[in-house]
């Protein structure tokens, strides 16, 4: 399957297989006082695991949910069940929001057939589809450790990108923040955008009922911001959330290779040596 997503019916017939695994993803801005683990016991897609964003992560760091080490990550993923032979299905309950990051996590760690529900639990839901409240218990498996560093960028990267133009930045925030007009969720950093960043609005590339836009629909979202749809690409957002978004956006459209700033907005601006530009 070429497209990174899947649609409720072809899950929906597929419920049960031992060729699929299921993966609830939901997680929720900060200040929103809601966890995706509390969504996830209150009703699920049936036989789906939790992947919580926030445990899976990088403990060492002050900078939420960054990629934790390969071989942290193959024990995690093995205490869920997952393996490498599996066609791996990742859902949240907004729609798509938050699924994009496991993902394009799953893809780094050498997941080869990861794809996200389109629409999520939202249009699971609306569909009258079942549900369970069960909490799995999956048979461990274990994992070989494996990473693929051209997907991810660290502050390093960004700044050498910046002084060697030789990738174009897109960032996915709302317009009002890419532009430094109103105060970011988390407190204490500035606002405002790197210099010379495309703005490109996850929220502009999903439809009313949680779907993602067509591939035609996309190509217009992406081109209308000055997007080469040819040229190298790295995403970037609050905190690498929607910014995977937008690298599954662009998978969509045949750009595999988006790299995603795993750190984003929250390590660049929570810093004072790195430049920022606000406005449009």
């Amino acid at each position: 399957m070429s497209d990174p997503l899947v649609n409720t019916a072809w899950l929906a017939e597929r419920i049960g297989s031992s060729e699929i695994a299921i993966v609830d993803a939901t997680w929720f801005m900060p200040g929103e006082g809601k966890l995706g683990r509390d969504a996830y016991a209150a009703g699920h897609i049936p036989g789906a695991v939790f992947f919580d964003i926030d445990e899976i992560a990088d403990r060492s760091t002050d900078l939420p949910h960054m990629l934790p080490a390969p071989d942290a990550f193959a024990e995690a993923a093995g205490a869920l069940g997952l393996r490498r032979d599996l066609i791996i299905v990742v859902y949240d309950g907004q729609g798509i929001f938050s699924a994009p990051r496991v993902w394009w996590t799953l893809r780094i760690m050498g997941f080869p057939e990861v794809f996200v529900l389109d629409g999520g639990l939202r249009k699971w839901r609306a569909e009258g589809r079942p549900l369970e409240t069960a909490l799995a218990s999956p048979q461990p498996t274990t994992i070989e450790p494996a990473f693929d560093p051209s997907l991810v960028r660290d502050l390093d990267a960004m700044r050498a990108t910046l002084a060697a133009h030789d990738a174009q930045v897109i960032d996915a925030r709302p317009g009002p923040r890419f532009r430094g007009e109103v105060p970011e969720p988390r407190a204490g950093l500035r606002g405002g955008h790197m210099p010379g960043a495309l703005s490109v609005a996850w929220s502009g590339l999903i439809e009313a009922d949680g779907t993602m836009k067509s591939a035609a629909d996309l190509r217009v979202a992406f081109q209308a911001a000055g997007t080469d749809l040819d040229g190298p690409i790295v995403t970037t957002c609050g905190s690498g959330v929607s910014a995977s978004l937008l690298a599954l956006a662009l998978a969509r459209l045949g750009r595999e290779d988006v790299a995603v700033y795993d750190g984003s907005w929250t390590e660049w601006a929570g810093r004072a040596d790195t430049p920022i530009v606000t406005g449009a």
